[in-house]
């Protein structure tokens, strides 16, 4: 079932020229005034985010992006977030009115660079007169067309249908769910610090706990303060102990060698991405060199802290057991960045990626595969710069260490 979550909802990007319906088509699909439609190029100057159940998929967020031939400097920007917002699309809708374009080839090339499903919709068949011709165009480049009037609210119901069948139904990874059996004792190491939200757990604490339950499992969760005493009030030891990344020197200290453990992050690591890529990436720290260039990047924005993982520990962590200094970038936000703001990357360490969906995390790895810069995630790497990261992956068999 896909979940309301941000994180695992579906993205579906409706691209195309200026003028050619796309804010209107949007109106249409939601059934709701929310896109300001207007005979003015251009008026859709920012993509703009709109989510919607769609039957029988689930929830999906719709993005309407800016004209793909806007003009002038500030219209070159418009059409770089216009793209950008591509990276975490899981399908598009290319809307046209007319013969493709040198436009619409280019945003063709990068639906199939980033490996995006697409379908072209040919929009205003009420009023256009050159369907056959443009059909004709579009067929060059996929087999996905349907004819439609947005305005008119023609052939919707059956867009609906195709954007339900483009969407991937790859299998999802669970975060934890078959690394454990029904009836075992699962541990759950949560701290509760400045960078714990208020008055909640952050989503991979709680989709563990929500797993760990509809496997008949037991759940205990406990700060590391108190991990081990609650051990000793137990009669049996924990099949699996899990805990924040932060913690893990902490936990293997309190705990025996023969309990396994792992990490959150390290969880969402193969939960959300590519787990042998993330531990693949490991083997560029130790190449890394004076002032070579790091970036590390965090999937969503939010407010930095005194001690902040990303902006601070990692760092420090980093400097501290290389004994070098490094030129380290930072980079926040749903988008990725520009290829030449990364091209002299040595290296990525990339968070766990609990805001963003699967697909988004795993564009982002090819991404940087694409570029042949290596990437990591916060787990992985904090996991190897305390020597526990062997033991945190003894639960994945299957997995080739570094």
């Amino acid at each position: 079932m896909a979940s309301p979550v941000k994180g695992y909802r579906k993205y579906i990007a409706i691209t195309g020229k200026r003028n050619v319906g796309k804010s209107t088509l949007i109106n249409t699909i939601l059934n709701q005034d929310i896109a300001i439609v207007s005979n003015m190029p251009g008026t859709t100057t920012d993509p703009v985010y709109r989510t919607m159940e769609l039957v029988p998929f689930g929830p999906v967020t719709i993005v309407d992006t800016p004209g793909i031939d806007d003009e002038g400097s500030v219209g070159e920007k418009r059409i770089k977030k216009a793209t950008k917002a591509l990276y975490k699309a899981d399908i598009a809708l290319l809307v046209v009115t007319d013969i493709i374009s040198n436009y619409e080839r280019e945003l063709i090339n990068n639906f199939k660079k980033l490996d995006i499903p697409f379908l072209i919709v040919i929009n205003k068949i009420d009023e256009i007169k050159n369907i056959e011709k443009i059909k004709e165009t579009c067929l060059e480049y996929t087999n996905e067309i349907i004819e439609i009037s947005a305005k008119e609210k023609k052939n919707i119901e059956k867009l609906k249908e195709k954007m339900v069948k483009i969407l991937p139904k790859e299998e999802e990874i669970p975060l934890i769910a078959d690394l454990i059996e029904p009836g075992q004792l699962i541990m759950l190491v949560v701290p509760i610090d400045l960078g714990a939200p208020k008055g909640r757990l952050i989503m991979p604490q709680v989709t563990a706990i929500r797993e760990i339950l509809d496997r008949e499992a037991v759940a205990i969760v406990t700060k590391e303060r108190e991990l081990r005493h609650t051990i000793e009030k137990l009669n049996q030891k924990p099949d699996l102990v899990v805990t924040d990344s932060q913690s893990v020197m902490k936990v293997v200290s309190d705990i025996d060698f023969d309990i396994p453990l792992t990490t959150f992050s390290i969880l969402e690591a193969r939960h959300k991405g590519d787990l042998q890529v993330l531990v693949d990436g490991i083997k560029a720290i130790e190449n890394l060199r004076e002032n070579d260039k790091v970036i590390i990047m965090e999937g969503c924005s939010h407010r930095p802290l005194t001690e902040d993982i990303g902006r601070i520990k990692i760092p420090r962590w980093l400097t501290n057991h290389l004994g070098i200094k490094l030129n380290i970038d930072f980079f926040a936000g749903t988008e990725f960045p520009d290829y030449e703001i990364v091209k002299d990357a040595k290296l990525i360490i990339h968070c766990g990626g609990c805001t963003l969906t699967r697909k988004s995390m795993l564009r982002r790895i090819h991404i940087s595969k694409m570029y042949n810069i290596p990437i990591v995630n916060y787990g992985v790497i904090i996991s190897y710069l305390h020597g526990v990261l062997d033991r945190a992956l003894e639960i994945f068999p299957e997995l080739k260490k570094v």
